[in-house]
């Protein structure tokens, strides 16, 4: 294994939540008088911390989002998640393949930490991330695109930046690893291969990614 570290996003690459949020932010938006489809929200804010949509919608419209907006939204999305939520297919072998190999992993996402949580104990995936393995952009600054986060998930994780890969499917992801000096790779299942530009690798399953992790 050629990297000292592999860091994952969360959202679309450990757990098949993207379809779910993206249909409830951008119904919800559009209750609000934003109207928006789920392609928007798939284009606007797939990969994004939650300050980028207040930020958006701002700038589009000149109207701020209600101040529960936040709250509102994660009650509605924990619900779903709760019903509906499942790994991406194959990650366990991934990230067992890892364990095996005493590969150090991580996660680094633009979601909250309960996010996060709810998320891996839905889906089982709690078992293999340790609280320390954890990191969310409510750690940094500023989320992605800007490298703040998986910066820091290096530096938590005792990685210099240039030995660790991301695995990322989003472009703000990619984006956001390229600008920090690490590998990225991008996985395409929702995201057109065209706009993970950046990526050093690119790949559609799981089993793949598994491949290219030797």
């Amino acid at each position: 294994m050629r990297y000292d570290l592999v860091i994952f996003d969360n959202d679309g690459v450990l757990v098949d939540s993207e379809p779910i949020s993206n249909r409830i932010l951008a119904a919800h938006l559009t209750e609000l008088g934003h109207p928006t489809t789920y392609e928007d929200s798939i284009r606007d804010y797939m990969g994004s911390a939650m300050h980028r949509i207040h930020d958006l919608v701002l700038e589009r419209t000149g109207q701020r989002l209600p101040d529960d907006f936040d709250d509102v939204f994660h009650a509605r999305v924990f619900a779903a998640f709760e019903r509906e939520l499942q790994p991406v297919v194959g990650v366990d072998g991934v990230l067992e393949k890892l364990a095996a190999d005493g590969v150090p992993y991580c996660v680094a996402s633009s979601g909250s930490h309960e996010r996060i949580r709810v998320g891996h104990r839905t889906t089982g995936l709690d078992r293999w991330f340790t609280r320390d393995r954890i990191f969310s952009s409510q750690d940094v600054g500023r989320g992605k695109p800007a490298p703040d986060l998986f910066l820091y998930a290096a530096e938590r994780m005792g990685a210099a930046p240039g030995r660790c890969l991301v695995v990322e499917d989003s472009p703000l992801g990619v984006q956001a690893a390229v600008v920090a000096g690490m590998d990225v790779y991008g996985f395409t299942a929702m995201t057109p291969p065209a706009r993970l530009t950046g990526a050093n690798q690119l790949f559609s399953t799981m089993g793949e990614l598994a491949d290219l992790l030797v």
